[in-house]
């Protein structure tokens, strides 16, 4: 009985001490919980101030969304919109997650991208300036889904663009990188995206002064003549 009797009046004191312990742990847990959370939203506004002059600066997307929409207005270019930031959000997280450091390995492989690329843009180029005719007008076709892919896929300036971006963003001592990639991922997709939303707009809008067929050949002139250099500084630089 007195052996029972002890254990019951040290019972207490050891129901304190953890107690106390896991009130220890709770807080440390709310206070990585807190101190992630802080570091989350630090990363996403630095991030996106970052993407903000390589978003909305002319670029071969851009111009290429900005002559979809003049030429066919803002929904003929949404298949166009989802295929190229499907593509931009997988390939992202591979870079990301180290695919670029496998690339690097065969440097001919960026050449081979970057010569497509301009070829492929010339092509874009081409039929929208062969739209500027009117037998060509009748034969147009807004971009589709593969067209937005393959559009992102032949780019290796945007692969250096993604690699550069996670030279700035991502910690090398964190012992996991798994959520800030997912998380450098999704914003920098979802902003580009909001990106070529307005540049499709304003070229929607743009072509809303040039309705007569006469004056939209001279606009698609005009965005074939873009896309076109925009290809040739794709080639040479």
């Amino acid at each position: 009985m007195a052996t029972s009797k002890s254990s019951l009046r040290h019972r207490p004191g050891k129901l304190r001490m953890k107690q106390v312990a896991l009130r220890g742990t709770n807080r440390l847990s709310l206070k990585f919980h807190s101190s992630w959370n802080f570091g989350m939203y630090q990363t996403t506004l630095t991030l996106i101030l970052f993407l903000l002059p390589l978003a909305y600066s002319p670029g071969p997307g851009n111009m290429f969304f900005a002559a979809n929409g003049a030429r066919f207005g803002f929904r003929a270019t949404v298949p166009a919109n989802a295929g190229y930031h499907i593509a931009t959000w997988f390939v992202t997280a591979a870079i990301g997650f180290g695919f670029l450091a496998t690339i690097e390995r065969f440097p001919q492989l960026f050449t081979i991208l970057k010569i497509a690329g301009s070829l492929y843009v010339l092509w874009i180029a081409w039929k929208m300036l062969r739209a500027g005719t009117l037998q060509g007008a009748e034969d147009a076709k807004p971009a589709t889904f593969m067209d937005g892919s393959i559009l992102l896929l032949l780019n290796p300036k945007a692969y250096v663009i993604i690699a550069l971006m996670f030279t700035q963003f991502l910690r090398p001592e964190s012992p996991s990188n798994f959520a800030p990639v997912i998380l450098i991922t999704t914003v920098f997709t979802l902003n580009n995206l909001i990106a070529f939303v307005v540049w499709t707009l304003v070229g929607d809008w743009i072509a809303s002064f040039f309705r007569c067929p006469e004056s939209a050949q001279k606009l698609n002139r005009l965005f074939g003549s873009v896309l076109a250099a925009v290809a040739i500084w794709m080639l040479l630089s």
